[in-house]
């Protein structure tokens, strides 16, 4: 669903519909297009082998969900994918346990190749009033004056180190578009309806409201590392950004991804091809002796005097009603979150 919306609204661009076999193959193999364009993640339509068996070349079939139409599909062809390649390639590692992998498993094993037509877009509900198109964000990012934007992605909530790397950043730009992730993602992740206040109260309080931006990527999660990195700078390219934040662990999960690999996968590709600049961030911290954010490159103090959560360590805390330090999250954000957590609790 979230794939056919953004492939329809442009933010997917330049894929007009679902990859056939040949540019299949080569993003799996080189993360480019058979024409060579750059493209990290394979964004497929998976249907069963009846399903498979009836569709005709040509034909026009509707991509209905829950008994609405939300698109149409002009069938250009259909294949088998190699599963197990796709998994090694994209995510690294064949385990299931790793929720990309899992996923792609449990879909259909055969893949529909064909160029789309929005006709529905799917409602956005606490979203609706922040859930910006490319068009509408290149046009506000003009309305503003800003000539450079930077975009910053996150599934979580942003604590003092995210606001950190987001500042500084904004020291070098004219605006900064804050474009969290709302669409699936791990069962244990914070909602992002929850979040999305969490991410107001803290522009709302900690940020010049005008040169930042906030907006919601309405994307599922694929938790592919180093190629996801890759995606979502493309994706924030479309929106309009000149620049993309890369840190640490870039939509990683568990360990299959090194610390860094998300900013070492740029190295493969020019700016120019791209059309953005990645800016790259060091694990950034609260250091008591400096008495102020820092990562490794400007403080020489040990772990003992750095404040480091883990966000699985800050999930638990918040959600047994615990107030993590104010040196890792501003009050305000984390109040947001425990009452969003205790309500989401109850429903």
């Amino acid at each position: 669903m979230s794939d056919l919306e953004l492939i329809g609204v442009g933010l997917f661009s330049p894929l007009n519909g679902f990859l056939g076999k040949a540019d299949y193959e080569s993003v799996v193999a080189n993360m480019r297009l058979a024409d060579n364009t750059v493209w990290s993640i394979p964004v497929t339509l998976p249907v069963s082998y009846h399903t498979a068996a009836s569709l005709i070349e040509g034909e026009e079939i509707k991509l209905v969900f829950q008994k609405e139409v939300y698109g149409v599909i002009k069938v250009s062809e259909w294949y088998e994918p190699d599963l197990d390649k796709e998994a090694l390639e994209v995510y690294k590692t064949l385990e299931i346990a790793h929720p990309g992998v899992k996923r792609l498993y449990e879909r259909g094993p055969v893949y529909v190749a064909g160029d789309v037509t929005l006709v529905k877009k799917p409602e956005k509900g606490v979203f609706t009033n922040a859930w910006l198109e490319p068009k509408e964000t290149r046009a506000l990012f003009v309305e503003k004056g800003w000539k450079t934007v930077v975009g910053f992605q996150t599934r979580n909530p942003i604590h003092r180190a995210h606001e950190y790397i987001q500042k500084a950043a904004l020291e070098t730009v004219d605006g900064l578009f804050v474009n969290p992730l709302v669409g699936e993602t791990k069962s244990d992740d914070i909602p992002a309806d929850v979040r999305l206040k969490s991410y107001r109260v803290l522009l709302e309080n900690y940020y010049p409201t005008n040169r930042v931006q906030l907006g919601v990527y309405p994307a599922a999660m694929r938790y592919a590392g180093p190629r996801e990195a890759i995606f979502h700078a493309i994706a924030r390219k479309n929106f309009g950004c000149t620049h993309f934040i890369v840190g640490r662990d870039h939509a990683g999960v568990g360990n299959y991804y090194g610390t860094y690999d998300a900013q070492l996968i740029f190295g493969e590709f020019s700016e120019e091809e791209l059309g953005i600049k990645p800016l790259f961030f060091e694990h950034s911290f609260y250091c008591n002796k400096c008495e102020g954010m820092a990562s490794d490159k400007t403080c020489p103090h040990s772990n003992e005097d750095r404040v480091i959560l883990s966000g699985t360590k800050v999930r638990e805390l918040l959600r047994s009603g615990t107030l993590p330090p104010a040196t890792f999250s501003r009050k305000e954000v984390v109040e947001v979150l425990i009452e969003g957590l205790k309500e989401s609790a109850t429903v």
